[in-house]
């Protein structure tokens, strides 16, 4: 059922949705590249809230560790919560696709305007880990997308056709979509400890 061949099955039988997500979130990144002052707003909260858990993190005995159990948990949860709420017609995921890419945009943007080295921001504290976690999360957020899309479908179908002739099976969806949630964890977890150690030390 866990199978790694089937879950890249599930991603080409899913790329629609996949290209959906890697659509919103590059919108996003433009939007906050832009940083209109209306941008500015929706995200800054954010931003400092993640500014503050750094700090406290920091802090700790040991902050690779606790870096790493803060990373992981908050994306394997967040990854794994999007697949489930897509069921809502697939807004979720597009929320979330947007403002992480407005909050990623806006970071780099606002790094660029004080002089600082974009080669250094971009490959030593996005790529290493990036690399890995961000097409996870557009991933989770395609299959979120893809839940979404059969639900609306499935409603469709309630009153158009008999129960023998649906064509939605959620049966192969949620088998698929527990597949994807548990490689989708395992790339987060690489992810996290990469991000953890050898960014953290890259940037401090």
């Amino acid at each position: 059922m866990l199978s790694f061949r089937k879950f890249l099955r599930d991603l080409s039988l899913y790329r629609k949705s996949i290209f959906l997500s890697i659509a919103l979130f590059v919108i996003g990144i433009v939007l906050g590249a832009v940083g209109s002052e209306s941008i500015v707003g929706l995200v800054s909260s954010e931003i400092e809230s993640l500014q503050e858990y750094s700090r406290e993190l920091s802090k700790a005995a040991v902050p690779e560790l606790s870096f790493f159990k803060f990373i992981f948990i908050n994306n394997a949860v967040k990854s794994v919560a999007i697949i489930l709420f897509g069921a809502l017609l697939g807004v979720l995921p597009a929320i979330f696709l947007l403002m992480n890419g407005i909050v990623l945009g806006l970071v780099v943007s606002i790094a660029a305007g004080q002089g600082e080295n974009l080669f250094e921001l971009i490959v030593l504290g996005l790529l290493p880990h990036g690399i890995i976690e961000i097409p996870a999360i557009l991933v989770a957020s395609g299959y979120g997308f893809q839940f979404g899309y059969l639900v609306l479908k499935g409603i469709g179908e309630l009153g158009a056709r008999e129960r023998g002739e649906r064509t939605v099976d959620w049966k192969e969806f949620f088998a698929s979509a527990v597949r994807g949630a548990f490689w989708i964890v395992v790339f987060l977890l690489i992810a996290a400890v990469i991000e953890s150690t050898i960014t953290y030390h890259l940037v401090r």
